[in-house]
C-alpha cells in the first residue's frame, strides 16, 4: 500500500491535483507548491482567503536554497537542535507560487522527516504545500477520522497509509527568520 499510495499521489501532483496525505504533524491538503492554480484550489476548499500564506514540506536542506535567496546560518541550528517538527518562515521565497507567499515575500518551510510525506517530497522533487486539512475556521485534524467529507471529496486523492492511526499529533512549531538572523517565535 505505501508505495502504490506514494506513485499515485506523486503522480496526482505532477498533474495539478490537490491530496490529502499524513504528514509529520497532522493530515495535510497538499498541492505541487510551484503551481499557481493548484495552489488557489486549496485555498478555495479550505474557504480560506488567499491572504494567508500556507507552508511548504521538503525532503532536505539541499533543496531548501532553491526556494530561499538566502538561508540564515541560524536555520541549520534551530533544525538541529528542535525536538519535535518545526516550519521556519524564511524572507525573499523564489521558485513558489506567488499566492502561496505571505505578503512580505515570506515563505514557511518545514523539513519533514516522517516516512511517507518525506518520500513523497523526495520522489516529487519540489515542494508540497502543507495545510491543515479543514475548512478555515474548523479544527485541524489530528487523526484522519476528523477530516470532514467536504475536504475528502474536494480532493483529486486520499492516501490511504496511517488513516487508521489512533494517536494524536501536533501541529509544528513556527519561527520566523529574518534576513538579519534575528527570530521571532510565532508557535511554540
Amino acid at each position: 500500500m505505501f508505495a502504490e499510495d506514494l506513485k499515485k499521489a506523486c503522480d496526482v501532483l505532477q498533474q495539478g491535483g490537490i491530496i490529502v496525505y499524513p504528514t509529520d504533524t497532522i493530515w495535510g491538503i497538499g498541492c505541487d507548491a510551484t503551481n499557481v492554480e493548484a495552489v488557489g484550489r486549496i485555498y478555495a476548499l479550505k474557504q480560506r482567503t488567499d491572504n494567508k500564506a500556507m507552508l511548504v514540506l521538503i525532503d532536505s536542506f539541499a533543496r531548501l536554497s532553491g526556494y530561499i535567496a538566502h538561508i540564515p546560518d541560524i536555520a541549520y541550528d534551530l533544525t538541529e537542535v528542535s525536538d519535535k517538527p518545526l516550519t521556519i518562515i524564511y524572507p525573499n521565497a523564489k521558485n513558489l507560487a506567488y499566492n502561496l507567499l505571505d505578503k512580505d515575500g515570506s515563505a514557511g518551510i518545514r523539513i519533514t522527516n516522517e516516512r511517507f510525506s518525506h518520500e513523497l517530497c523526495k520522489l516529487f522533487r519540489k515542494p508540497i504545500v502543507s495545510t491543515s486539512a479543514n475548512i478555515s475556521g474548523s479544527p485541524s485534524p489530528s487523526l484522519f477520522s476528523e477530516i470532514s467529507e467536504a475536504i475528502k471529496t474536494g480532493v483529486d486523492y486520499i492516501v490511504r497509509y496511517r488513516q487508521n492511526e489512533t494517536v494524536r499529533s501536533k501541529p509544528s512549531g513556527i519561527i520566523k527568520i529574518s534576513e538579519h538572523g534575528c527570530i521571532n517565535i510565532i508557535r511554540n
